[in-house]
């Protein structure tokens, strides 16, 4: 049994331990991970951390809640005014941002969680994250004479496309993540512009 660390006020405990579970959660995944390395980690005995999230899951639930607050937060601010250009800049840069300050809270975002935790873990914020940009990419198709009711495809298209850039960009580390940004706006901005009104298929070759 680990010994018992300092007595912490409630508050001061639960956030010692939501940041050793997040550590720990990140390394090893939700499955393989275990409430008597965390325990173990923070210096307290497991009821303590019954006591606070009653379990493995209960604390998973609160750490995957509150990195999706701080990660919509900060994206929402960054597209919150400028140009459609400017705002899909401030959206993948504010993206990309957290994958490089927040490695842990990225790896507990994007590894295996159980079905009922929190709001559905990345699926959910991807979700969430693609109707804010659909609202940019709907305001943009309808100044330049296109139907704004095909904005979503593109929005989960940029979306989808940052979060698989921000996976490759934690095995990599460069090059640095405003110049990411850049990239991927430019490449999604330049598509935009050459958009034709009424896309159609390519006629499969004879």
């Amino acid at each position: 049994m680990p010994k018992r660390g300092p007595r912490l006020s409630a508050s001061a405990r639960r956030a010692q331990l939501v940041d050793v579970g997040r550590s720990v959660f990140a390394k090893r995944g939700y499955e393989a991970a275990s409430l008597e390395e965390i325990a173990d980690r923070a210096n307290v005995s497991r009821p303590i951390l019954y006591e606070h999230f009653g379990g493995k899951e209960g604390l998973h639930a609160v750490i995957i809640d509150r990195e999706l607050d701080y990660l919509v937060r900060r994206i929402t601010e960054a597209i919150a005014s400028g140009t459609s250009h400017e705002r899909l800049e401030g959206a993948a840069l504010a993206f990309l941002s957290y994958v490089k300050d927040h490695p842990d809270g990225f790896a507990v975002l994007t590894h295996d969680a159980p079905v009922a935790t929190a709001r559905g873990g990345m699926s959910a914020l991807l979700n969430d994250l693609s109707d804010r940009v659909s609202e940019i990419f709907a305001a943009a198709f309808k100044s330049a004479g296109h139907d704004p009711k095909f904005a979503p495809i593109y929005a989960n298209a940029l979306i989808g496309m940052v979060t698989s850039v921000g996976q490759w960009w934690t095995e990599v580390r460069k090059p640095p993540v405003e110049d990411v940004a850049a990239h991927i706006t430019a490449f999604a901005w330049m598509g935009l512009r050459h958009l034709p009104k009424r896309p159609k298929a390519l006629k499969p070759r004879a």
